[in-house]
């Protein structure tokens, strides 16, 4: 299943697709798409980023351009939403939605809600009305499709608020940790200190990492941590840099720390890992 409005005159394109027809499945290896699964019926196992990620029933992930994926052909109970940034740019709009930071580029994998029976209605609606906007073609559909769109990412950052570990945490707060995530997201290759990015903020890093605590279970140096990891990893096994090269484009002077960096966490040197992984294929 695939339906799919595209405007030439901004080059915008919005999909609905379940990734089981052959035109649809090019969307998988094509940049620039932001990509909201839906894991509808029973549980799927897909890989993102090299990493296996399985998704219960009414699992929802959300994957930016960066993000590798691979998903079984047949799979059956899937539904995505596919758009790219002319059809509705995360970061352009982010006044609109607030989810730029946490649903996209908030952490070093894709983050995982659960839709609890009120949800999945909410987000079943939503799908119906997709549905039903693309059987009318004329000049207001983009939008009509756009504003459908705006209502899932608000629903769904709603969903990853009530997820946190202090679910009342002032949005100033959380504004700053979305701040932190992008500026991570900018900077990681060459600021691998949460110094820096406690500076950028204006903040103390003692009242950064408190405001995580109450956030998730990671860190502000943990998500540092993580996010030069994920970009070492899709490197290794999506191109043919060696770990030398990855080491100096990743910010290290020296090759040999950044193996060592890898390592700890990981337990993998570069090169164990990449054969590793190999090896598995």
């Amino acid at each position: 299943m695939k339906l799919e409005y595209t405007s030439i005159k901004d080059e915008s394109s919005f999909i609905l697709t379940d990734f089981n027809c052959a035109s649809s499945r090019l969307l998988l290896k094509s940049h620039g798409f932001y990509k909201i699964i839906w894991c509808k019926e029973d549980k799927a196992s897909i890989m993102v980023d090299g990493y296996s990620i399985d998704l219960k029933k009414d699992q929802v992930i959300f994957c930016t351009p960066l993000n590798i994926l691979d998903i079984p052909f047949n799979i059956n109970g899937l539904i995505s939403i596919v758009f790219n940034r002319e059809f509705y740019c995360i970061r352009d709009h982010d006044k609109e939605v607030s989810c730029n930071g946490f649903l996209f580029f908030g952490s070093s994998l894709p983050p995982v809600i659960t839709l609890w029976e009120r949800d999945r209605k909410s987000f079943e609606m939503i799908l119906f009305l997709f549905e039903e906007e693309f059987e009318i073609k004329d000049h207001i559909q983009g939008e009509m499709l756009r504003t459908l769109l705006k209502r899932m990412l608000i629903t769904s950052r709603r969903l990853v608020k009530k997820e946190l570990v202090s679910p009342n945490l002032p949005n100033a707060q959380l504004d700053g940790i979305r701040k932190f995530n992008l500026l991570v997201e900018k900077h990681f290759r060459e600021e691998h200190q949460v110094a820096f990015y406690a500076d950028a903020l204006h903040k103390s890093a003692k009242t950064l990492s408190n405001q995580f605590k109450k956030y998730n279970d990671k860190s502000p140096l943990k998500v540092i941590n993580d996010r030069i990891v994920l970009e070492a990893k899709r490197l290794l096994l999506y191109s043919d840099k060696t770990a030398e090269e990855i080491a100096y484009e990743l910010g290290y002077k020296e090759p040999g720390h950044f193996s060592k960096f890898f390592k700890k966490q990981t337990s993998f040197s570069p090169i164990e890992f990449k054969k590793m992984h190999l090896g598995d294929h």
